[in-house]
C-alpha cells in the first residue's frame, strides 16, 4: 500500500537519508528502530508528507505523493494519513471530543456525522466518560489516546506514529502497544511506527532497523 523508492534527504552537508526504499502492506504494523540520528523520524515525516525528499519516489494507494503540492497535498494528507506524535499536540481550548473532530471538520464532513464517529472512537478507547474534558483535565495516557482517536477520525489508509510512547510511563506505554494491535484487528488499520521501545517494536508484524540513514536489516 505504501511504497518508497530511493529516498534521499540532506540538511546542508549532512546526509540524513541515503537511498531508503521500503514497502508497507495494508493491515500491517511495522516498526522502525535504530539509534538517535539514524534518520528514523526524518523518514517518517517524509513518508507522511510533512517534509519533502531531495530525490526519490513515494506512493500511497498508487498515488505519487512526491508529485503533489500545495492544497492537493494537504487535502490528500488530511484524508488518507493519520499522525500520532510523542507529544499529543491537543488544542487546550477544545474538549476531547472537539479535538478528535477537528480533522473531520477540516475535511468538510458533516458536523453531526463527525461527532458521532468521534464519540464511537473515544468509547472504543475507553474515553466515553471524558468527551467534555479539556486536555488539562486528562492524564498523559488519556491525552495520547485522544490523539490516537484524532488520527483515526478520517479513516486514514495509514497512521504514522513517531515515538508514540516516548512521553508515557511504562503502564500507559504498554496499554498503547496493545491498543495499536486492537485497532489493526478491529478496523484493519495500518501503522508505521518509529520507536526506541523494544517491547512495542516486538509486537509489530515487521521491524525495520535503520543505521546511518539506511535500512540495514528487517
Amino acid at each position: 500500500m505504501l511504497v518508497a523508492k530511493e529516498i534521499h534527504k540532506a540538511y546542508g552537508v549532512l546526509d540524513v537519508l541515503k537511498g531508503v526504499s521500503l514497502q508497507i502492506n495494508k493491515k500491517e504494523i511495522a516498526s522502525i528502530i535504530g539509534s538517535s540520528g539514524a534518520g528514523k523520524s526524518t523518514l517518517l515525516h517524509i513518508l507522511g508528507t510533512l517534509d519533502t525528499p531531495d530525490s526519490g519516489e513515494i506512493y500511497l494507494n498508487n498515488t505519487a505523493l512526491h508529485t503533489l503540492k500545495g492544497k492537493a497535498l494537504a487535502a490528500f494528507r488530511n484524508k488518507y494519513i493519520g499522525f500520532v506524535f510523542q507529544f499529543h499536540h491537543l488544542l487546550p481550548e477544545f474538549t476531547a471530543l472537539e479535538n478528535v473532530c477537528i480533522p473531520g471538520w477540516i475535511a468538510g464532513r458533516k458536523r453531526k456525522e463527525t461527532e458521532q464517529q468521534a464519540i464511537k472512537l473515544l468509547q472504543t478507547l475507553n474515553l466515553g466518560k471524558r468527551l467534555d474534558n479539556k486536555p488539562q483535565a486528562l492524564s498523559g495516557g488519556e491525552q495520547q489516546r485522544v490523539a490516537v482517536a484524532r488520527a483515526l477520525i478520517n479513516n486514514p489508509s495509514i497512521v504514522f506514529a513517531d515515538e508514540p510512547t516516548g512521553n508515557l510511563d511504562s503502564t500507559n506505554a504498554k496499554e498503547l502497544h496493545h491498543l495499536f494491535v486492537e485497532l489493526r484487528d478491529q478496523f484493519n488499520q495500518t501503522f508505521l511506527i518509529v520507536t526506541h521501545n523494544e517491547e512495542l517494536a516486538g509486537m509489530s508484524d515487521r521491524v525495520l532497523h535503520m543505521r546511518d540513514g539506511q535500512i540495514v536489516a528487517e
